[in-house]
């Protein structure tokens, strides 16, 4: 039988779309909203309807109804923590997703307008694996100030996506192998996969792990705290300069790999310097992981856009080798990870699991 599903992406300043026939695309689409367009609105939340509309219109526009769909799958949002899975849409995660309960991000919207789409006509409406998605091992929420515990924010779909790739090609199920996956964007953030759980990683929203075009990445504790009863600044400016301006932007004034890399090669020692930095906190991370699986490693992962740059995987490759064999996913599976998360429940594989969400957590 052949199902129909629409994926849904919300972005900051876009929102993709996908028909997907089982596991097959169909058509894909990038809508583009200007900062004109998005200033109408005072939040990301007040932009729901509009974005939704564009999409109806895209569908339209690619001569499909919604009556044609089976389902319609949104991006996960900033939700109470969950463990990974298809979940479907229901009124407690709506509410989450409006009123932000861990945050305000365009992926809220994923979920909102997936199932208001669905309602149309009765079909299901689900997200996968959310940037919430928390396994995390006891031993790793410590982080040595008791009001402060380690928590797991990081690139949860495309892990997943590549991870489920990889153990395939090694003729075993995810939940047969241990892999060390880095995802190499925007924000970067490395973990550590045992038997189908990101049992320890990165929070790559809020400023740890190595940093990246556009995170600060962990810094000395200290002088943090130090710049943040400077006076000199205010909260939404430290927290830029952590997530948005930090990293790469705030050296360079561009978080444009290909531009940085052109600049080394045209003789650039400080650029040179700063990649070889990235890519030596990356290594760093990928090494501590290692003792999280204890040297039991069946491969290391990298993927995410920046694993098209070739001279920056290799500076990578060339500190973790030694640990396990390194398998290069370049780019984002985000699209048809949705499609298929969605896919295995309407075929039976999986469940679609609930969210009741232990909001005390």
């Amino acid at each position: 039988m052949s199902y129909k599903i629409l994926v849904i992406n919300p972005g900051s300043t876009s929102t993709k779309i996908a028909l997907y026939f089982n596991e097959n695309e169909v058509f894909s689409e990038t809508i583009r909203h200007s900062r004109e367009e998005l200033s109408r609105y005072p939040n990301i939340p007040s932009q729901y309807e509009f974005r939704m509309n564009m999409v109806l219109s895209a569908l339209e526009r690619h001569n499909y109804k919604v009556e044609d769909l089976d389902a319609v799958v949104g991006r996960g949002g900033l939700l109470y923590p969950l463990e990974s899975g298809t979940y479907r849409v229901n009124d407690k995660m709506c509410e989450h997703l409006r009123i932000g309960v861990q945050g305000e991000h365009a992926s809220n919207l994923g979920g909102l307008i997936s199932k208001a789409i669905a309602e149309k006509t009765g079909i299901p409406a689900f997200i996968v694996d959310p940037v919430i998605v928390d396994e995390l091992e006891p031993v790793a929420r410590i982080s040595g100030c008791p009001l402060i515990p380690r928590r797991s924010i990081f690139h949860a779909l495309n892990h997943k996506a590549v991870a489920r790739k990889v153990a395939k090609s090694l003729g075993k199920k995810y939940e047969e192998v241990n892999l060390i996956v880095a995802h190499l964007g925007g924000g970067i953030s490395v973990a550590a996969h045992r038997r189908g759980r990101v049992v320890d990683v990165n929070n790559a929203l809020d400023g740890d792990g190595p940093f990246a075009p556009e995170r600060s990445g962990g810094l000395p504790v200290g002088d943090l705290v130090r710049l943040c009863f400077s006076g000199k600044y205010t909260m939404d400016e430290i927290m830029d300069m952590i997530r948005g301006k930090g990293g790469m932007v705030a050296y360079t004034g561009t978080n444009d790999m290909r531009i940085i890399g052109e600049r080394a090669k045209a003789g650039d020692k400080q650029m040179d310097l700063l990649i070889e930095a990235m890519a030596y906190q990356v290594a760093k991370e990928i090494g501590g992981l290692a003792t999280a699986l204890e040297g039991h490693i069946d491969q290391i992962v990298l993927t995410g856009g920046i694993a098209n740059n070739e001279d920056f995987t290799s500076r990578i490759v060339r500190r973790v080798k030694f640990l396990a064999p390194v398998t290069i996913v370049p780019g984002e599976e985000e699209m048809q990870a949705l499609a298929l998360g969605a896919l295995r429940v309407l075929t039976g594989e999986e469940r679609a699991k609930e969210y009741n969400p232990l909001e005390e957590k």
